[in-house]
């Protein structure tokens, strides 16, 4: 089996929060049986801080994008970085998931 990448958004009041919804939604639509290639086949994420002067976009594309951080990781968690309030929904933050899923 192998792995595709995955990058998905979702606004929420917390990561954690975000998280969950966001899984939810992805098995709903792609199936909770596995090898989806997506976030539903996840069951935790690990935060990751953008560097000085890096916005959190970049840091989404720097992390996703460097081999020796991720290594194609399909079994591990997912990645988040917290993208700070959401300008559509007062209340709200934007928190963007990625990583490798098994597929």
């Amino acid at each position: 089996m192998g792995a595709d990448e995955f990058r998905t958004r979702q606004s929420a009041r917390t990561a954690d929060e975000a998280f969950a919804i966001r899984v939810e939604q992805a098995r709903y639509k792609d199936g909770n049986r596995g090898y989806t290639g997506t976030i539903a086949e996840k069951d935790d994420f690990r935060m990751e801080q953008p560097r000085k002067d890096e916005t959190p976009r970049g840091c989404v594309n720097r992390c996703a994008d460097d081999d020796a951080h991720w290594s194609g990781d399909k079994r591990g968690p997912a990645a988040c970085v917290d993208g700070g309030p959401d300008p559509k929904r007062p209340g709200l933050r934007i928190f963007y998931f990625f990583g490798w899923a098994s597929a």
